[in-house]
């Protein structure tokens, strides 16, 4: 018995090994129009396994492209469409640039650094006291998702003082602090999850 795993390696598994075979065959006859009838004949097969997914053109131009990669692109038929180049399906995406940002404290982010940076730009004075309460809100808040020992909040007070070298202030007499909320990213009431009721 021989197994799959024994066997040449399918280029497209959804047209199964049978069209694979088919192909092979096709290359190895002598004749160009007897391998031109061939070919069109597997591209009709080809139809009827694989739904179509577009318009009639569109699907046609898919499936000789399909039957030339099966072939390895080494089918010497007359295609009706335009043939993609073996280079072009072969060719990998170019690797996405990944900001490399240099974050003073990474439990606070990026954002909330760049808003800092931004609120020490503000004229307006109460539009800037404005942005930096939002701000404090919001570390107070990721204090309580990563790490709820340390969430104080005279402790935010002085990051922000710290990371604005000053320019921003938070009067703790005359500011209070959104109630922060539960974080996916913790469990609740001790460790313990809670049961939902039926």
């Amino acid at each position: 018995m021989q197994y799959n795993t024994q066997r040449e390696q399918l280029v497209m598994p959804e047209y199964g090994r049978g069209i694979q075979m088919m192909v092979g065959m096709a290359m190895k006859i002598e004749s160009r129009e007897e391998r031109q009838r061939c070919a069109n004949t597997i591209v009709r097969i080809m139809a009827g396994l694989i739904p179509s997914t577009g318009g009639k053109e569109e699907n046609e131009h898919r499936l000789w492209n399909h039957l030339a990669r099966i072939s390895h692109y080494q089918l010497d038929i007359d295609y009706p469409v335009s043939i993609v180049p073996q280079k072009d399906v072969q060719a990998h995406p170019a690797p996405l640039p990944y900001p490399m940002k240099n974050i003073t404290r990474r439990h606070y982010g990026h954002l909330v650094e760049k808003t800092l940076d931004y609120a020490k730009t503000v004229e307006d004075d109460e539009m800037r006291q404005y942005i930096t309460e939002c701000i404090a809100n919001q570390m107070k808040q990721d204090l309580y998702i990563w790490n709820r020992d340390s969430m104080d909040n005279a402790l935010v007070m002085q990051d922000i003082e710290r990371y604005s070298g000053g320019k921003l202030h938070l009067d703790l007499d005359n500011f209070t602090f959104d109630t922060v909320g539960e974080s996916p990213l913790q469990p609740s009431e001790g460790g313990k999850k809670r049961k939902k009721k039926k």
